[in-house]
């Protein structure tokens, strides 16, 4: 996709051929936030899924007036069987500690909706840490918190899962 969205100072687009390096370090800082290892190989991996037009995940870059990619999203599809609907996933929402709380996160969350619109998707949904209080409380301005708790499952042994 290659729609542009302007909010102010703030261009949001997917990310071109040229922009590896820049979301690179995005990359790495939203895995440094989470404290989940940033190797090159997981990099290239993800960066590859968003090069290929045939793979569900789709991203979006921020970029600032000077170009620049500042923040960075992943989304999907996702069917929910009971809503007989397709909805958005968005998987990561990161923006440089430096572009923080002037638009930047709005502006990537705005494109996401339009997309959702464009799409015909009955919503979008995203999971954040429950200690993530400034990530928190943007979202507790554009959307509504769910009663749902998450688990994750490790596929094989289950005994091997606790």
């Amino acid at each position: 996709m290659t729609s542009v969205t302007t909010a102010a100072r703030w261009t949001v687009e997917a990310p071109g051929s040229g922009d590896f390096a820049a979301w690179r370090e995005l990359f790495r800082g939203y895995c440094e936030f989470y404290r989940v290892p940033a190797s090159d190989e997981k990099a290239g991996l993800v960066w590859s899924w968003l090069s290929d037009p045939a793979h569900e995940l789709d991203g979006l870059v921020v970029r600032d007036t000077d170009g620049t990619p500042v923040g960075l999203a992943h989304y999907r599809p996702f069917v929910r069987p009971l809503h007989g609907a397709v909805a958005g996933f968005l998987d990561d929402l990161f923006v440089a500690p430096s572009a923080r709380g002037a638009g930047a996160v709005d502006a990537l969350l705005a494109r996401l909706r339009e997309i959702a619109a464009e799409r015909g998707w009955n919503t979008v949904r995203w999971i954040t840490a429950d200690d993530n209080h400034r990530a928190r409380s943007k979202y507790d301005q554009v959307a509504t918190r769910t009663m749902f708790v998450t688990y994750d499952m490790p596929p094989g042994d289950s005994a091997a899962g606790r």
